[in-house]
């Protein structure tokens, strides 16, 4: 009875997604701020010739932001299931229109989960990326010391800043990289496990609705 009630109670009141989003990018902004005070964003773009900071930067932004589309689109189908006197035609009308079809349910999941396939591909390219940064840091590296014949004093100033600027690339673009993907991914995931729940609460009113 209580699993009962506590199913009730959530269709009532669905989870506040796009509040979610919304707050933890509150949180990732004051972070971006608190950083650009602290000149981190110059020493990072300074450091990387290549720019592929500033890509994976760009990357996470444009993903980010299509996370809270999407939050706010599967909070608005959420909606329109558990309202079922709106007129506005959604999923679930879909759904519940053949209940139970192998077509309805393959449109449903195209609906639901179509989209985060392509996210996640996005999310590993950030990875990539940072990995492609690594390599070229180290390729930059290999370069400076292949050029190196002999040793000379007068050189090894301008030799340690070039073995310097190769390990800055191959570390920098990692962990820039390594970070998008991490929060990226925490997005993604909380977006699929919304889309779980909304896929089965429409799949459990189609088999009332075969019921009654």
């Amino acid at each position: 009875m209580r699993a009962i009630a506590a199913s009730r109670h959530s269709q009532r009141n669905p989870e506040p997604l796009w509040l979610e989003w919304l707050t933890l990018v509150g949180g990732l902004s004051f972070c971006a701020w608190l950083l650009g005070m602290r000149g981190v964003w110059a020493l990072l773009l300074g450091a990387d010739p290549t720019g592929l900071t500033l890509v994976i930067t760009a990357i996470f932004l444009c993903s980010t932001l299509w996370c809270g589309q999407r939050s706010r689109e599967l909070q608005r189908q959420r909606r329109l299931l558990v309202d079922p006197r709106s007129d506005e035609p959604g999923w679930a009308s879909e759904y519940l229109a053949a209940p139970g079809s192998e077509a309805a349910t393959d449109l449903l999941l195209e609906h639901s989960h179509g989209p985060h396939g392509t996210a996640w591909w996005v999310n590993g390219i950030q990875l990539k990326l940072g990995l492609l940064g690594k390599v070229i840091g180290f390729s930059m590296l290999a370069l400076s010391i292949g050029k190196l014949h002999s040793f000379d004093p007068a050189q090894s100033q301008e030799l340690l800043r070039s073995l310097t600027a190769g390990l800055g690339v191959a570390l920098l673009t990692t962990m820039v990289g390594l970070v998008g993907n991490i929060l990226l991914g925490l997005q993604l995931t909380r977006l699929d496990r919304f889309a779980d729940a909304l896929v089965a609460d429409i799949q459990r009113a189609g088999l009332k609705k075969d019921g009654a």
